[in-house]
This record gives structure tokens, sequence and C-alpha cells, in this order.
């Protein structure tokens, strides 16, 4: 499915029905596919699961679309309008944590619980070897940021600590897609590298937006990867002491992306947190 928001045309799958309304939130050189393995096991509920671009999408934003972090953030505030999507969990990993913090931080009206899982916080962002190398990419041209990517055909590169090696202890046929659009489209590559250079212009932005998470009254889950080398443990930990309605859940044998390394035991507390 598409949906025409200010900033361009983007896709989203939406498994329909009358169930509890979950939204997934990926994060950068990611698309909607990362959540296929939870989706799947979540039949009961609606998800709703968009592709942002954030790198990974198929459409190219018009050139005005604001790509910095809370442009992306307000981007999927629009998308739940348009949907009119209510009493929402919202559900992130990875920056998609962050957008997810971003929007509780300004009060979520449509959100009635959120999912963090393993993502940026506070001062880690960006997040780790990866994240320190992409922002570094972003400041090349876009033409030359592509040539850079083009290693990342090889799996040997992309399962480097500096690419998706430590993000990902089973997913490299997925991160092996995520990267087919900003290899071959130029306006995928001309927003990423927008994405990159304004992310890179706001490193204490998420310090920023945990000093107003307190204020989020809602029932809020943090589920993060005991293996986690990118989101250190203790963030986790420090994020659930922050919220007033705050539960931690670790998971063992997974790294940073969850979905992919324990997609049946992250549906299963997607699926009681949202019963619950």
């Amino acid at each position: 499915m598409q949906v025409e928001l200010s900033a361009g045309t983007i896709e989203y799958t939406d498994t329909g029905g009358t169930g509890s309304v979950v939204v997934f939130v990926h994060g950068l050189l990611m698309d909607g596919s990362l959540w296929d393995g939870p989706v799947a096991g979540l039949d009961r509920l609606r998800c709703v699961v968009p592709t942002l671009p954030l790198g990974a999408h198929r459409h190219p934003m018009r050139d005005d679309a604001d790509l910095s972090l809370p442009g992306v953030a307000r981007l999927l505030t629009e998308l739940l309008e348009r949907l009119d999507l209510r009493d929402v969990t919202l559900c992130g990993v990875d920056t998609g944590g962050a957008l997810v913090q971003l929007l509780m931080a300004d009060g979520a009206p449509r959100v009635s619980r959120v999912v963090l899982a393993s993502c940026d916080a506070f001062d880690n962002f960006p997040p780790g070897l990866t994240g320190k190398t992409l922002f570094l990419t972003g400041k090349l041209p876009p033409r030359l940021f592509g040539a850079f990517m083009q290693q990342m055909r090889l799996r040997a590169v992309r399962r480097l600590p500096i690419a998706f090696g430590w993000l990902t202890k089973r997913g490299d046929a997925a991160t092996a897609r995520w990267i087919r659009p900003v290899l071959t489209q130029a306006g995928i590559r001309r927003d990423t590298v927008r994405v990159l250079r304004a992310a890179a212009a706001a490193p204490g932005i998420l310090l920023e937006a945990a000093g107003r998470l307190p204020g989020f009254d809602r029932p809020a889950l943090v589920v993060w990867a005991g293996e986690d080398r990118v989101m250190p443990p203790a963030h986790g930990r420090r994020l659930a002491g922050l919220l007033p309605k705050g539960k931690l859940v670790e998971v063992a044998d997974s790294y940073t992306l969850l979905p992919l390394d324990q997609p049946a035991e992250f549906a299963r507390l997607v699926r009681e947190f949202t019963a619950g």
C-alpha cells in the first residue's frame, strides 16, 4: 500500500482486522520487512508497518522534505493521522526507537503505549561503530556515498562491525535487500545523505528528548538484546527507570535487531504487552 504525505509517497503494509493497532518503526538503512517475523506471529492484532525515508525506501522524497529525525518523526505522526489510527501501540528498534522517543517527548496523543527495543538513546548517537561509520560516509556527496556503499554487495563487508555485523546475528538476507535502493537509485542516495547530515548536526537530540520522557505516563515496555554491542544494555535499564510505567525485559541470544534474531520471542512480548 501507499499513502501520499507532505514529504512524498510512503509505502506501508497493514494486516487489517479489528484487533489492537501496533505500528512498527524501523531504523536507518532498513525497511518495513524488518518486522515480517514478529508480524507473522501477531495475527490477532492489526499491524501497520511503514517504510520511512531512512535509506531503504523506494520512492525519493520531495526536494523540500524535512529529513531530519524530528522531520521523520512528524512524518510518522502524519501517517497515524492520515490512516486515522488511534489507541496505538508504537514499537521501534534501532533508530526507529529514537523516533518513538521523539514522539513520546512531544506527547504522542494517538499513542496509548510504546515498545522501545534496543535503540539509540541518550548520548549514544550516532550509536556504536555502525552509526559512527554511517554518519562519516554521510559527509560524502551522494555519488561518492553510493560508490562507497557498493562494497555492501559483499556479504563479508555486510558482516563487519562497521556495517550490519553487530546489529544482527541471523539477518544477512534482510540486510542484503535493504541496501538495494541506495545502490540503484540516485534519489534514494540523495535522501540518505540528507538524513545522515541532518542527524549528524543534532548530536544531543536524544539527550534533550530524554529530559521529557518522565512526562510520558502510559505503559512502556523496554526490550533489550542481552548481547547488544551497539546499544548499551545500561541504556535499556536507564530508559525503563525514566518512564513512570516502564518495564524492562532482556532477551538472550540476540544482537540489536531483535525482530530478526528473535522474532517469535519478540512477538510474544508484544502480544502479552498489548493484551495487558
